[in-house]
Parts: structure tokens; C-alpha cells; sequence
């Protein structure tokens, strides 16, 4: 063939090239956040160099630290494991206890429901919501205040259904049976639960990969409240702790995801050693404003909600809260243990709403002073008495340094080396959101740019 008859043919074929579209550049794998709370880790144990916790001592290492984290009010798992995800205070969030305040009539007490839905509880979007909305897929095991959230697609609960999805292959596994799962609250071995729920997010992680996986860890606060924090039971536990959190690590390299994971490890609260427990409503018994058969309370015109370190007292008719309300704070004022009785209007100065806002927020909050921890028991030898199983607790004011807790950050988009004296729990949700590239506005926390690559 001649060479004047290819260049038509060369021409055409370069116009065709030309016209087809151009191809799209890969595009950058989807992000992958790990949010490990390990509950009641408190900074004054952490800044213990002899603390056993070697995989925790890596990832500061590698990554960014903060060495103190204030927590919210009040100082209880719940509560903060929702500023976490919401990045706002509890009085904007309202998870207020380890469930739902329900009132049960004018003359009963409160009481408190732990497993209503996440829609009834939390008053504010979430971090998960948002990933999800943007596409992204949301994984939680013993996460708390996420009841029936419609937003996580992978469940392993701390209530976990025998019938689930995740349940049924991790029992296919060997690590638990079916049996053992639908009997899983009545197995007091937190251990062993943390080992399932640690087995279980590891599954979740090389099965399905998600982008955004919150897990919670038990043992350490169970074991802190019985035998007090900073002893050597403490010390076990934090490294047991520390042994789940490597079994999730390990899951990400098999999974092909460390790349491009980041793993936050965060906390609830701190913790501080208990002496002697105050039973307030014991004093309201004594005081004529509280009716009881043995530990039973058949009627009352006031009850007192203990959550260790702080209290929530209750005129329970608020028809008559000006007639109630001044022998309540009296009763209350006057019991050993006691360091301060605030009005629950004057909640907001501590992050917390008013009762108007909220009805989860007593008409006084009370505050233990040192060695001293609530309980609600109405049938206990006295008013105060010495610790003996319940040697530390938490509640108290987010002030105290004993109940700062600790922020490790580390892997993709984190700048190693970075450190920081203080961070607040209001600023993991916005930081969380940005390394999703996800948004989350109105947030009272801010992104921890400094932690960023």
C-alpha cells in the first residue's frame, strides 16, 4: 500500500482515539476509623511508665498523644461514650445516665431503662449518622446508646442477639456458642465477654471492612470499681485491655486495611479510690421523705439517682417541688460525705441541661467529696459506710484531674510525633468526621488539626 493511503487511515484512527472519554483516575480507597474505648482509663495511670500496656505504648509512640482529656458531666459511661460521637455536651446530646430516666409517678422514684431505642436518648446527629449518610458503612460492638440505630449496619451488642448476623458466624468460628450468647448478661465473667466482643470486632473487621468501627471495652472499669484503681487487679486488667486492642490491629493487616485505617484510643472517664459509700436515700428515709419495706421504696416524695461520684436528688410530684425542695436539700446538706449541693437550674455552668430542658436532670446535683461515692441502697446499716467491694468510682466533677482521661491517635492522616497536654472529648466526633470526610456541623468540639498530617 502506498504511504498516501495511510495517512487517511492514521488520521481517522487518531480523530476516533480522540473522541472516546477520557479515563477516570483511580479513586483513593475509602477511609477506614477505629474509635477503642477503653473504659475508665484515667491519665494519672497512664503517666505510670510501669502500666503493662505495651501495644498502647507503640501506637503513642508512632502516632500523637494528648496527655490529658477532659471528660463531661457527669463523669459516666454513657454520657460521654455519646460526646464522643456527637461532639457536643450533655445538654444538647441528653444522655444524662447509662440509659433513660423514666418517672413512674408522683409518689415512686425514678427509674432508669438502659436499653431504649438510640432515637429516644440521644437528641443530636452522630458522627455515625453522618457516615452513613455519606455511603459509608458503620460497624459498633459493645457500643452504648445505640439501640436499633439505623445508621450501623454491623452489630455485636453488649446484649448480643443469638439471631444476628455477626452472632451466628462468630459461633460458627468456635469462639462462643449460640447457647453462651443468649445467655451472654448472665455470664459474670467480664473477661471473657470482652474476649467474645474483641473476637467479634476483629470478624467484623476482616469480613466486612467497614469504614467506621466504635468498640468498648468492660473488664477495666468493672475491675477499677471492685478493687480500686491504680492496684495491681488495675494493672491486669489495663494490660488485658491492651492484648484486645492488638488482637484489632492484628485484624487490620490480615484484613489488607492498615494502610489506610486510623485508630483513635480513647476513654469514658477517669477513676478515683473509694473509702466510704454514702446512701443518700437512706438519709431521705430517716428524714420522713421516703418510705421503704426492707430494699424496697413503696413511696416518696423525694429519691435520690447515685451514679457514684454524683447524684441526682428528685422531688418526685414537681406539683410540689417549692413545698419539697427545701427539706430535700437539707436532708441532703447534712450527710458526711457530701461536698457540695448544687441547684439542678444552675446545671448548665457544668455542660449539663436543667430540668426544664430535660427531665433525666435532678432539682439538686450532689457531689461526693474525696474517698466518698454514692449508692442507692435503702437498706444498708447507716447513712455512710466503710468500702469493702466497691473500692473506686467515678461521677465526679470533670475538674478533678483523676477523672481525665487519655487520647492516642495513630495511623493514616495522623502526624506522628505530635503531642498535647489537653484535649476535650468534644473534639474527637469533629476529628473523627474530618478523616471520614464526612461533615458535622454545630459541634462544640473542634478538629485536633494539630494531630493531622
Amino acid at each position: 500500500m502506498q504511504t498516501r493511503f495511510w495517512i487517511p487511515l492514521i488520521t481517522a484512527t487518531l480523530l476516533a482515539l480522540g473522541s472516546l472519554p477520557a479515563a477516570e483516575p483511580p479513586k483513593a480507597p475509602s477511609p477506614v476509623v477505629l474509635l477503642i474505648s477503653i473504659d475508665g482509663l484515667p491519665s494519672w495511670m497512664w503517666r505510670d511508665p510501669t502500666l503493662p500496656v505495651p501495644t498502647l505504648r507503640r501506637l503513642a509512640r508512632e502516632g500523637a498523644v494528648a496527655q490529658a482529656m477532659t471528660v463531661s458531666n457527669p463523669s459516666v459511661t454513657w454520657i460521654n461514650h455519646t460526646t464522643l460521637v456527637t461532639g457536643v455536651s450533655p445538654r444538647r446530646h441528653g444522655v444524662l445516665y447509662n440509659g433513660l430516666l423514666v418517672r413512674q409517678g408522683p409518689d415512686k422514684p425514678p427509674k432508669v431503662e438502659q436499653w431504649r431505642d438510640k432515637a429516644e436518648l440521644v437528641r443530636v446527629p452522630t458522627v455515625y449518622d453522618r457516615a452513613a449518610a455519606a455511603g459509608l458503612s458503620v460497624a459498633q460492638v459493645d457500643w452504648v446508646a445505640v439501640t436499633n440505630a439505623a445508621s450501623i449496619r454491623w452489630n455485636f451488642s453488649e446484649i448480643p442477639n443469638p439471631k444476628g448476623e455477626i452472632e451466628a458466624e462468630l459461633a460458627a468460628t468456635g469462639v462462643a456458642t449460640l447457647e453462651q450468647i443468649s445467655q451472654f448478661t448472665k455470664d459474670k465473667n467480664i473477661a471473657w465477654r470482652d474476649m467474645v466482643w474483641s473476637s467479634a470486632a476483629a470478624h467484623i473487621l476482616r469480613t466486612r471492612k467497614p469504614n467506621l468501627l466504635m468498640f468498648h471495652l468492660l473488664t477495666t472499669d468493672s475491675v477499677n470499681h471492685t478493687y480500686g484503681p491504680g492496684t495491681s487487679a488495675s494493672h491486669t486488667a489495663f494490660a488485658y485491655a491492651d492484648h484486645m486492642v492488638g488482637k484489632l490491629l492484628d485484624a487490620l493487616k490480615d484484613a489488607g486495611l492498615q494502610e489506610r485505617a486510623t485508630v483513635f484510643i480513647v476513654t469514658d472517664h477517669g477513676f478515683k479510690k473509694v473509702a466510704k459509700l454514702i446512701h443518700p436515700n437512706l438519709a431521705l428515709k430517716q428524714a420522713g421523705l421516703l418510705r421503704a419495706a426492707g430494699p424496697t421504696v413503696t413511696s416518696c416524695e423525694a429519691y435520690v439517682m447515685a451514679q457514684g461520684g454524683l447524684a441526682f436528688a428528685f422531688v418526685t410530684d414537681p406539683e410540689r417541688r417549692a413545698q419539697v425542695l427545701p427539706r430535700l436539700r437539707k436532708a441532703c446538706e447534712s450527710i458526711e460525705g457530701v461536698a457540695r449541693v448544687l441547684d439542678g437550674k444552675d446545671a448548665p455552668t457544668l455542660g449539663m441541661p436543667t430540668p426544664e430542658e430535660n427531665q433525666g436532670m435532678g432539682d439538686l446535683i450532689l457531689y461526693a467529696k474525696a474517698g466518698y461515692a454514692f449508692q442507692p441502697s435503702v437498706a444498708a446499716a447507716d447513712v455512710v459506710i466503710e468500702a469493702k467491694t466497691y473500692l473506686g468510682t467515678h461521677g465526679y466533677a470533670n475538674t478533678d484531674p483523676e477523672l481525665d482521661g487519655v487520647f492516642i491517635a495513630w495511623g493514616r492522616g495522623i502526624r506522628p510525633g505530635a503531642r498535647k497536654d489537653r484535649v476535650a472529648n468534644l473534639d474527637i466526633a469533629p476529628t473523627l468526621a474530618r478523616l471520614l470526610g464526612v461533615g458535622l456541623p454545630d459541634v462544640e468540639g473542634r478538629v485536633l488539626d494539630e494531630f493531622l498530617k
